[in-house]
């Protein structure tokens, strides 16, 4: 288990899989030496055959008076997703032995409704899918929820539809306050109404990506757009202004598809903290420093 502290809040990532992808897999680029370009991300998102580490994990955010989790990846006995297809993990009791039982989770932050970010959101019981957090307020923004509730999508209507009959979800507002520190940020372009969650304690700042990004690539080059991306431009505006908030504060940057080390800072050439020269990237320089040492 990897964790991170933010003032007296501790994040801690629980991971459910990991899946070796080739660039044309994730990102819609024919560039095949996009990565070759940049040696920072060698040899953690990036190996010598051209291929990188896609991650699938959840976030517990705890505050000490709160305990959300952001994301719940893909769940086990999924039949139609993509990948992972019929996943049988031991994913809900590594959160458990983590000291996190389902029933201590007061919220769920659903990033966006795509099927590796709600998967646990139910879990088979008895041929019949339940909540799987029955305490959890699970939070999804309006604009995502209009954007996708007439979707005949299986997974969705599994993962979200015995939430909704439970009285369990609330559709808020793409800049909510979740409380203890923590709120939304509005990130659309992956999906329209998709948010990064933001986490400020003791005057330290984290923020978690959702799927504004997959590769810390697309920090330096924003127009490499994602496979699955809906909107190609707002995505590359999203990861723009996410650079131009983030780079050299300090703010710690932790990728929701991300393999270890998973976090790290953002700089640009020159910036605080920061070398780099001729050939970093596009928009100053910007590069992905991972881990910083906060674990």
């Amino acid at each position: 288990m990897t964790a991170w502290r933010i003032g007296t809040t501790v994040i801690h990532k629980v991971l459910e899989a990991e899946i070796a992808v080739s660039l044309p897999e994730v990102l819609r680029t024919d560039d095949s030496a996009l990565l070759a370009r940049y040696p920072w991300p060698a040899p953690d998102f990036g190996r010598a055959d051209g291929t990188f580490v896609l991650s699938v994990h959840g976030l517990v955010v705890d505050t000490g008076a709160r305990r959300m989790l952001v994301d719940t990846c893909v769940g086990n006995a999924r039949p139609s997703v993509p990948f992972l297809r019929m996943l049988d993990s031991a994913w809900l009791e590594d959160l458990a032995d983590l000291g996190y039982p389902p029933e201590s989770i007061d919220t769920v932050v659903c990033t966006h409704l795509h099927f590796d970010h709600i998967g646990w959101n139910t879990r088979l019981v008895d041929g019949k899918w339940v909540p799987t957090f029955p305490r959890a307020r699970h939070l999804v923004t309006r604009v995502e929820w209009d954007h996708r509730a007439d979707d005949a999508d299986a997974d969705l209507h599994d993962t979200m539809q015995p939430l909704i009959d439970a009285g369990l979800v609330d559709f808020v507002g793409n800049d909510h306050r979740v409380g203890d520190g923590v709120r939304l940020e509005a990130a659309p372009g992956h999906t329209p109404g998709q948010v990064a969650v933001v986490i400020e304690s003791g005057g330290e700042r984290a923020v978690i990506t959702g799927d504004l990004v997959h590769h810390p690539v697309q920090f330096t080059e924003p127009d490499v757009v994602g496979l699955a991306d809906a909107d190609a431009v707002q995505a590359a505006a999203t990861r723009r202004a996410f650079v131009d908030r983030y780079a050299d504060t300090g703010t710690l940057v932790i990728g929701t598809h991300f393999p270890a080390p998973t976090a790290g800072l953002l700089r640009r050439a020159g910036g605080a903290g920061g070398a780099g020269g001729a050939g970093d990237g596009v928009d100053g320089g910007v590069r992905f420093v991972a881990d910083d040492g906060r674990r």
